[in-house]
């Protein structure tokens, strides 16, 4: 018989846990209530299936809530947390997807859809990038509407939180056709379109379903929402809406949702589901509830403890840490902390504490920068000890951090008791995250770094830093990089402000607060869209004429795919007249200029960019492809050969050379600058519907659908791809399948004057030539320059009387 297995050994993280729950004391009447809760079945009308735990910072709800959880763990409860770490929606289903996983219950579904997600979300920017330059418009103005309207009636875009993470309706617009686009198509390109334009909707009923079945398996569900005062503007009205019926699914009755923040539950959102909740403000601790703790921790002698409840005012945090270290009466400093440190026997361990406030998350590296263990300050075994202490937390995200009540007046202690020493510990912590920021950049696109959660959040700590040591000098880089991200992923630009917010706050700095304010509530209450936050920046006086170009052009770009054309070319215009060397300037002002089809103020504007920047890709890029939208193939040929050789990892070029070599009558070339273009860009999705017209000429048409059904897969919805589908069945004779094509191209999209062209010759071949009359007279009032389609109306001849 085989020896007893041994005992699993337990992890520190487990030691330290079960010691802070051996010291938790006091909120019995809580942690009565809602244990008492599952006695109760969901029948029961005094049960509940929201809890509230509100209240000041310090009084101990991120305690209560980790109790709770384990209190749900003793009555069977699946649990999962969340915090501010988490949020947006997305990013809060990830969150509690990974710890049903880890508990041996995987939403697995759920799962799939959010990789499908975070691919398809990283994947967008480019896409969109690649329509603006090879596309011959953008949306006609019926399709956005259709698109902002819709997306706005469907709940994809609240007051805040716009999309979640999400993209705008003017890349829905673009991107799938409208409205029609995004609900139009078969049932899986339909979710597909929808999940990137609207992922709240498309995600949530899947998440419904995982619980639901998930729910079948386990006595109870326990979901913790910890920080809520912090993501509240980007989760309350999607957890209210869970809660209503027929919303996203039927909610299983064995759920308990438990959310710990500040202030009270918005009565919009909450105020017709009273009866949901259970409100649980908390306060300070009681006199008696104080004394029990300080009893706990041997701290008896009643001088002591009455100061040590003066000095805390029963705020538990501070109870728990003067408990640790009471000291003696009268021995008091200013603040709680300030008699923490006091009585800490050990000096370096005090100036390690002290430092190890400064960065606002932390792990052991970081612990191994601000303490350097070959200085005078060095402790052995110091991140150990910081978890001992009862203010040091380690939240979901993983990263320890002191608690705000006790880090905000150690911060306040270094700052003032040694500037010089504050600004080189900054400095030190500054260049930590700079290593971690570069390194988290290699392989990554420049263009696209912000998209990059690692690095963006090595860049926001990097930026605190500085922030920190020197305020006044670090601020023009701080709004540089508010403009690239607000440029690159708004959707995350609330953590940049919130980063300038924090760096006012911990450094005392009226200006950075004022700032970090103004902008958190610009990018809050203006949705996905930057135009506000942008136009916030452009009215403050600490932006250089080089960062204020760079600002209006990314305002230029937001205008221009929403289809704001005017407000786009004045944007560019201004930003050119502040900074006459921008060449992003005259590249983006050249490119809305094309779309209007005044090519040669678009060549004079990319002279004048290449002037600028001989060497950049993007412009001569631009210059081939408006040679090519001009119809001057040749010309076209020469500049794509340029900017390919400029910068061969670039597919676009290729994509648009294969294109003109196509035009030329050189299908082969044409089939090979396309296979190259889509071997470094899988999702270059207008290039593969390209290379479908080459591989129909060249007789392969089962070549050309397989290419259209990627780029459906890619880019679901598009009338384009509908369209070229028909090319391919009309091009081998198959009519009535073309005709079944055009005639859902045109369902995407009615003004599609090429579709009602192609549409014509399918029918003229069936033999149905009234409505093939019908058909070109309708592209020619849509496009009255269409050449093919006049001639071949004008062949047809007039129609029959009473046709």
């Amino acid at each position: 018989m085989p020896p007893p297995s041994p005992p699993r050994r337990l992890s520190l993280q487990q030691i330290v846990e079960s010691r802070r729950r051996a010291a938790f004391v006091g909120r019995e009447a809580e942690l009565g209530l809602f244990r008492a809760n599952f006695t109760l079945p969901p029948e029961d009308p005094r049960h509940r299936f929201v809890f509230h735990v509100r209240g000041n910072a310090g009084v101990g709800k991120t305690s209560l809530l980790r109790e709770w959880r384990q209190a749900a763990g003793e009555f069977g409860a699946l649990t999962a947390s969340a915090d501010e770490s988490a949020d947006s929606v997305p990013d809060v289903l990830a969150s509690f997807a990974a710890q049903f996983a880890e508990q041996g219950h995987p939403l697995k579904a759920l799962d799939r859809l959010l990789a499908t997600y975070r691919r398809a979300l990283h994947e967008a920017a480019g896409r969109l990038a690649a329509d603006n330059e090879g596309a011959g418009t953008g949306p006609s103005p019926g399709a956005l509407a259709a698109a902002q309207a819709g997306l706005i009636a469907a709940g994809a875009i609240p007051v805040v939180g716009a999309l979640a993470g999400g993209i705008d309706p003017a890349v829905v617009a673009r991107g799938a056709g409208g409205l029609r686009a995004v609900f139009g198509g078969r049932a899986r390109q339909v979710e597909e379109a929808r999940l990137l334009a609207e992922p709240v909707q498309v995600l949530t009923p899947v998440f419904v379903a995982e619980l639901d079945r998930v729910a079948d398996a386990v006595p109870w569900i326990a979901l913790f929402l910890d920080t809520y005062e912090r993501t509240a503007p980007q989760l309350d009205r999607w957890l209210a809406d869970l809660f209503t019926p027929g919303r996203y699914g039927e909610l299983p009755a064995n759920l308990v949702l438990t959310l710990a923040g500040q202030r009270r539950l918005d009565p919009a959102h909450w105020g017709d589901r009273g009866r949901l909740v259970a409100d649980v403000p908390l306060g300070p601790f009681t006199e008696e509830e104080a004394r029990q703790l300080l009893h706990e921790r041997g701290v008896v002698a009643e001088p002591v403890v009455r100061e040590v409840l003066r000095l805390s005012g029963g705020l538990p945090v501070l109870v728990s840490t003067l408990a640790a270290n009471p000291g003696a009466a009268g021995e008091a400093n200013a603040t709680a902390v300030e008699r923490f440190l006091a009585g800490e026997s050990d000096p370096a361990r005090r100036a390690a504490a002290l430092a190890c406030a400064l960065p606002r998350r932390f792990d052991e590296d970081l612990v191994a920068v601000a303490v350097p263990q070959d200085g005078p300050h060095a402790v052995p075994g110091l991140y150990d000890w910081l978890h001992e202490l009862p203010f040091v937390a380690e939240p979901y995200s993983g990263r320890s951090r002191y608690h705000a009540v006790v880090r905000a007046p150690m911060l306040r202690l270094q700052r003032t008791g040694s500037p010089r020493r504050w600004k080189a510990a900054h400095d030190r912590l500054a260049e930590a995250f700079a290593a971690r920021r570069d390194a988290a950049a290699e392989g990554i696109d420049p263009e696209r770094l912000w998209a990059e959660q690692p690095w963006r959040r090595a860049a926001l700590d990097v930026l605190y830093h500085r922030l920190c040591a020197r305020p006044r000098t670090a601020l023009p880089e701080a709004l540089r990089a508010g403009i690239e991200l607000l440029a690159q992923r708004p959707s995350r630009a609330r953590h940049w402000a919130r980063t300038l917010v924090d760096a006012g706050e911990d450094a005392d700095n009226a200006v950075l607060r004022e700032w970090g304010r103004d902008l958190l509530a610009a990018i809050t209450d203006h949705g996905p869209r930057p135009t506000a936050a942008l136009g916030l920046l452009l009215t403050r006086a600490e932006l250089t004429d080089r960062d204020r170009a760079a600002a209006l052009v990314a305002r230029a770009w937001d205008r221009f795919r929403a289809g704001e054309l005017d407000a786009a070319l004045s944007d560019h215009g201004r930003a050119i007249a502040v900074d006459p060397r921008s060449e992003r300037a005259h590249q983006g002002r050249a490119v809305i200029l094309r779309s209007l089809g005044r090519y040669e103020e678009a060549l004079a504007d990319l002279d004048r960019a290449e002037e600028i920047a001989p060497a950049w890709a993007w412009a001569v890029r631009e210059r081939g492809e408006t040679y090519r939208r001009m119809g001057r193939p040749a010309e076209a040929l020469t500049v794509l050969d340029r900017a390919h050789a400029l910068d061969p990892s670039d597919a676009v070029p290729l994509g648009s050379r294969g294109l003109v070599r196509h035009v030329l009558g050189r299908p082969e070339e044409a089939l090979d600058d396309f296979d190259r273009a889509i071997a470094l860009w899988p999702e270059y999705a207008w290039a593969l519907v390209r290379r479908s017209r080459v591989r129909t000429v060249l007789g392969d048409p089962v070549g050309a659908l397989a290419d259209l059904d990627r780029a459906e897969e890619l880019n679901p919805g598009r009338a384009g791809t509908e369209g070229e589908r028909g090319e391919v069945y009309r091009a081998t004779g198959r009519y009535e399948e073309a005709v079944a094509c055009y005639d859902r191209a045109l369902a995407l999209d009615p003004d599609y004057a090429w579709a009602h062209g192609s549409r014509a010759a399918a029918l003229e071949a069936l033999g149905r030539i009234p409505e093939a009359r019908a058909d070109l007279d309708r592209a020619l009032e849509l496009d009255p320059g269409y050449a093919w389609a006049r001639e071949r109306r004008e062949r047809l001849g007039a129609s029959p009387a009473g046709s």
